[in-house]
């Protein structure tokens, strides 16, 4: 792990982090940080942010928080993985490339299985068969490589499964039927999170800062409703609020102006600092853990490892709906907000396996080649699969 870094103390901000390592490639122009959190439950598995930040310092930042919630929502998700982050520092419409792209797998190659890579903001599958043709530890490829394809797709579907559990909560029926759900981010996973509320019988409002985003969105959808700005869309009246674009988007300006009976979205660290959840539920604004609801995207792209079957991990995320609720009844019982109760959920799992000697020998024996994930480095599926 590297020490002080343009004002930011790694050790310090990165004090519960195994492994903090920068990539520097000049020939391409990379510019990377992977962070990996814990391995307690086996290898870190996060998706690769492509993302222009304003300085080294927000893309350290970034990658710490983000690498975290990994760890957490693999553990609240029951898989056999740990939590890591890999940032690539950069606008990907300017900086992306192949070349950039293999100069990065050759760099996660090089942690020899510690991290496994997938999507996330400003990249997609189609750029981790460029990383694959690399590197072994890549999931969230094209399904005409063996993968997944886009994770979104399971991410929304979770989203919506932990509303439904939030709606049961609230409401006592698991429907958002008839109720009034702001969505603000309709990219990739916002766009699908539509669909199924409107299948569900929900009025739908919109909001994102790329126009064509939501101009694809009332195309598809017209009786989808849109508004100018997020900071509109709050103070607009709603029964569900889903943030579903970058994090930080319950801060105590929101909790005072917010409506809605329920916050549940995909984006990742949606409270903008701790005691936020304590606001929320102040307010009775019932709040779905982020890591929990938005972990149908790594349930998907894990799946990859088993040789990848969408039913299977379709059926395995919708298992969202009853860890939500467990950590709603968590939460009552404990009479703390849901954020708490969620986080004691997965350090408790995280906790047993790090104690356990038997898991360590276990996990350190399991494969972590090619075989492990069912394709190979150059984007053949082998045999038998």
């Amino acid at each position: 792990m590297s020490g002080k870094t343009s004002g930011v103390d790694v050790f310090e901000l990165g004090s519960e982090h195994e492994q903090v390592v920068f990539a520097n490639d000049p020939a391409t122009g990379l510019r990377a940080i992977v962070a990996i959190h814990s391995t307690a439950l086996g290898p870190a598995l996060g998706g690769t942010r492509f993302y222009p930040y304003a300085s080294t310092n927000d893309a350290i930042e970034d990658v710490l928080n983000l690498s975290r919630g990994m760890s957490y929502k693999a553990a609240l998700a029951g898989l056999d993985l740990g939590g890591g982050k890999a940032v690539i520092i950069g606008d990907p419409a300017t900086l992306k490339t192949e070349a950039l792209l293999r100069a990065y797998g050759r760099f996660v190659q090089s942690l020899n299985g510690r991290y496994y890579t997938a999507c996330d903001v400003g990249t997609f599958s189609e750029d981790m068969d460029h990383i694959a043709r690399e590197c072994s530890y890549v999931t969230g490829r094209t399904v005409a490589h063996g993968g997944a394809g886009d994770s979104s797709v399971l991410t929304a579907y979770g989203v919506f499964q932990g509303m439904r559990a939030a709606a049961e909560a609230a409401w006592g029926t698991a429907s958002l039927a008839g109720r009034t759900v702001g969505v603000a981010g309709v990219g990739k996973v916002g766009r699908h999170l539509v669909r199924h509320l409107i299948e569900d019988g929900a009025a739908v409002v919109v909001t994102d800062v790329y126009e064509p985003s939501l101009a694809a969105v009332t195309a598809e959808f017209p009786q989808v409703m849109t508004v100018d700005s997020t900071e509109a869309l709050v103070a607009s009246e709603l029964d569900v609020y889903a943030p579903c674009a970058l994090g930080g988007a319950i801060t105590d300006e929101v909790v005072e102006v917010l409506s809605a009976r329920i916050v549940c979205g995909a984006a990742n660290n949606q409270l903008a600092h701790p005691g936020v959840e304590k606001a929320l539920e102040e307010r009775g604004i019932l709040y779905a853990p982020d890591y929990c609801v938005n972990s149908g995207g790594l349930i998907q792209v894990a799946d990859e490892l088993e040789g990848f079957s969408f039913e299977r991990a379709r059926q395995r995320a919708s298992g969202i709906f009853d860890t939500t609720r467990t950590v709603f009844e968590l939460a009552a019982a404990d009479r703390v907000p849901p954020a708490i109760a969620a986080d004691r959920l997965a350090e408790r799992r995280i906790g047993d396996a790090s104690a356990d000697p038997m898991m360590v020998i276990e996990r350190a024996a399991r494969p972590r080649n090619e075989a492990a994930t069912g394709v190979s480095r150059s984007g053949e599926v082998p045999a038998g699969r």
